[in-house]
């Protein structure tokens, strides 16, 4: 028995772990790392699972094509081979890749897929990000004009934390980690902090709130924009903002927010009046505010306005890049605040062929295209890398016909999915614990500026390789570069494609590498925004699109107001992610229904019952949820019979401005099957 250290390669919190292995070299246990900084021995039962995962019968362990087994090199060669004839036939952007939740918890295969893309010529890329958090590099690059900026919790010095469809006793976070989650909200509530929820569900963290707010689903943005007229009126920092934002743009906003009156408000979303008079005056007393949101608001039709709302609420209280609100994470491994930037107009490309208005942004297409792409014969060979579209990308039946009809289907990954069972060819990966890594993509996401190696825990497994391996063979086949001019297949392997990273960090390569439970450089930083991102120093606190969008949800509130029909919202798990995780514990699918009169009637627990939206319905077991609001179904995420993304739909209820589809808020109607 041997204990080795890594960490969790599941969700943004990347705990510390230690794994236990045999000499047979099976993993006998996971547990937490006492000794690493931020998550203090800490793990969740999801990272407690990585061994009954990596020894998961449905483990890929060999190539396949069209359902038979075959060598690596009849695999590669029959791809290359398939790639090189579809270019010459249509273009580089006739092949394309979904790269997936799994990939960004891989360094060197995330970097390898993109250059490989890169290096064919196609734009035709497309990422989980436009799934279900659009809103937040999109607002970020309107109001700070940068799309990477990432707001972390200052959470050893706020005295207010405020969370808007956001559970992270459950997540770990969104786009921000928050590894041992319980232990650090109440470290915040012992230093005098409160903690606010805003959300249709009284979660986990809502249980462990000050106090709950229960909106009405969709309505969250009209509950910050009152939050918002009331300090510009009595709370806003007027001496930060005469030096930090354009006057006219000062006056637009307050315009844009007068409507949303404490009646008004009271009125759409449900909420008493005088719990919205209780959280203006905790803003007020607390100065200034430490506020995120998760997939409770990002996937919905307002996710834009009510991200904005909570940008607009840190400006006009001071709170952003200093302390006691949130800070900008520049990275360990980025190093953010050490480059110079001139700030994004904010203007899309346009969209693929096939749909040309969808947005172009960050230089990928939404996933709202990739369907309609394959449906014009524009993109016919596909790689699939880390993860199971067929439980994540909105439409379903409307995918899975796509996917059929593909040239090439070629999926990448550790296990078999519901998206292996389309493929023609099936390309096996290394599992977390089969590679070494490092948290480059989610480097900006922490919270301290710190990182993390690992060597690989096991060795590989069967014939699985390392992604980047399986890339940089593909180019060799078609004569692109895909692995850095300095190195050659023969030669590299995944400690030396590292190094070209960490030789760039704040530590090197020795310090990073010798830290086996992680290495903080420093906590929160202050300031740098400020002086190297903001363009002349000011905030673009009402960019037209934001207020275009904003005036014509309300006056679609007040031209139909909507008080009786059920709004489906997403929900976290906390023994899965995604669909990761799914088929190893319980299985059972359901479809959470608060116990109101209005929302199931003669419905009882364990009944099985159709949920209808406008574009289509899906399956499950009922099972009444008195947490949720009585409007509110909740449907989690990554289920395959009751699979969310039958109710949804790749052309109806497009952002305009990020793409997405509208998840979130959804009507639907529940009835027994």
């Amino acid at each position: 028995m041997r204990d080795e250290t890594s960490f969790c390669r599941i969700c943004n919190a990347m705990c510390g772990i230690v794994v236990t292995v045999d000499d047979e070299q099976r993993v006998q246990r996971v547990r937490g790392d006492d000794a690493h900084p931020l998550s203090r021995g800490y793990t969740c039962p999801k990272g407690r699972a990585i061994g009954t995962f990596h020894h998961d019968p449905r483990r890929l362990d060999r190539p396949e094509i069209r359902g038979e087994v075959v060598g690596w090199d009849h695999a590669l060669d029959d791809i290359a081979a398939l790639v090189r004839a579809t270019i010459e036939a249509n273009g580089p952007d006739s092949i394309g890749m979904y790269l997936a939740s799994g990939s960004a918890f891989d360094t060197n295969g995330r970097r390898a897929a993109e250059r490989f893309l890169r290096m064919l010529g196609s734009a035709q890329k497309y990422t989980a990000a436009t799934i279900d958090t659009p809103s937040k590099p999109l607002v970020a690059e309107l109001v700070g004009g940068w799309s990477g900026l990432t707001p972390v919790w200052d959470h050893e010095r706020s005295s207010l934390f405020l969370l808007v469809g956001s559970n992270p006793l459950v997540s770990h976070g969104h786009s921000n980690a928050m590894p041992d989650p319980i232990v650090r909200l109440r470290e915040h509530k012992a230093r005098g902090g409160e903690l606010w929820v805003i959300d249709p569900r009284r979660t986990e963290t809502a249980r462990l709130a000050d106090r709950h707010l229960a909106p009405v689903p969709s309505t969250d943005h009209l509950v910050l924009a009152h939050l918002v007229r009331e300090i510009l009126r009595d709370g806003a920092d007027h001496s930060y903002l005469e030096d930090h934002v354009d006057p006219a743009a000062l006056r637009v906003l307050t315009q844009t927010v007068e409507p949303c009156t404490r009646e008004m408000v009271a009125a759409a979303s449900t909420v008493d009046a005088e719990d919205l008079d209780a959280l203006v005056d905790a803003v007020r007393r607390a100065g200034r505010v430490s506020a995120l949101t998760g997939t409770g608001v990002s996937m919905g039709k307002h996710a834009n306005i009510t991200e904005w709302m909570l940008w607009a609420l840190h400006i006009v209280t001071g709170s952003y890049d200093r302390p006691g609100g949130m800070w900008f994470n520049p990275g360990y491994l980025l190093q953010l605040d050490t480059r110079e930037w001139t700030a994004s107009d904010g203007l899309p490309g346009p969209g693929p062929a096939s749909r040309p208005l969808l947005p172009r942004r960050f230089d990928e297409y939404p996933c709202a295209g990739l369907v309609p792409e394959i449906e014009a014969g524009n993109l016919r060979v596909l790689f699939v890398v880390g993860g199971n579209p067929i439980c994540a990308l909105p439409g379903e039946a409307r995918l899975r016909a796509a996917l059929a009809s593909l040239d090439a289907l070629i999926v990448l990954d550790v296990v078999r999915t519901d998206t292996t069972e389309l493929a023609t060819h099936i390309l096996p990966a290394a599992g977390q614990l089969e590679r070494a890594d490092l948290p480059w993509l989610l480097d900006a996401y922490q919270l301290a500026v710190a990182t993390q190696y690992t060597p690989a825990v096991v060795p590989l497994g069967a014939e699985r390789r390392a992604m980047w391996h399986t890339f940089a063979s593909l180019g060799e086949r078609l004569g692109v570069e895909v692995l850095p001019r300095s190195m050659s297949l023969a030669d590299a392997t995944d400690e030396t494609l590292l190094e070209q990273i960490t030789s760039r960090s704040r530590g090197g390569v020795a310090e990073v590498f010798a830290a086996r439970s992680g290495t903080v450089h420093s906590g929160a930083v202050f300031g740098w925004v400020h002086e190297r991102v903001l363009d002349h120093g000011r905030w673009r606190i009402a960019p037209a699109p934001l207020v275009e969008q904003f005036t014509a949800a309300l006056a679609e509130h007040h031209e139909r107001p909507d008080s009786t029909s059920l709004r489906l919202i997403p929900q976290r798990q906390l023994r899965k992610m995604n669909s990761q995780l799914r088929d190893i514990g319980d299985r059972t699918d359901q479809v959470l229904v608060h116990a109101h009169p209005q929302a199931v009637g003669e419905l009882i627990d364990g009944d099985t019952v159709v949920v209808e939206s406008p574009f289509g319905s899906a399956i499950g077991v009922l099972h009444t949820d008195a947490s949720l609001a009585p409007r509110a179904v909740s449907i989690p995420h990554g289920w395959h019979t009751t699979n969310v993304c039958a109710l949804t739909d790749t052309d109806a209820e497009v952002d305009p401005y990020s793409g997405m589809v509208w998840q979130s808020g959804i009507p639907v109607t529940v009835r027994r099957a």
